[in-house]
């Protein structure tokens, strides 16, 4: 059983870092899409950064780039999310997600691509 599991977490001023860990298990890391999505409440789950396993390619939502770097640890099987310069509009919960090993994922920013998800760590940023 595919297991994800989100650390990192917690109440931050305006302008602070984080870095949200996500631990595997019972997954082939290196041939799963691997992503980081966010949820507000009352608000849709979207999608804040990805790595293809095919390539390496890493994409980023448009309201993160330049501030979110997400990354791997493939011996540790652990993605990361390291999350500079927040503001309060980042403030969500925030999911790692993996996708089937094996199989390409275009769009990764698409939710539906993912079949394992974490429960969830809380950031919240205050102003």
């Amino acid at each position: 059983q595919v297991q994800l599991v989100e650390s990192g977490g917690g109440l931050v001023q305006a302008g602070d870092s984080l870095r949200l860990s996500c631990a595997a298990s019972q997954l082939t890391f290196d041939k799963a899409t691997l992503g980081w999505f966010r949820q507000a409440p009352g608000k849709e789950r979207d999608f804040v950064a990805g790595i293809r396993w095919a390539g390496g390619i890493r994409l980023y939502g448009d309201s993160v780039k330049g501030r979110f770097t997400i990354s791997r640890d493939s011996a540790k099987n652990t993605l990361y999310l390291q999350m500079n310069s927040l503001k309060p509009e980042d403030t969500a919960t925030y999911y790692c997600a993996a996708g089937q090993p094996g199989i390409v994922v275009l769009t990764t920013w698409d939710v539906l691509e993912y079949d394992y998800w974490g429960q969830g760590t809380q950031v919240t940023v205050s102003s």
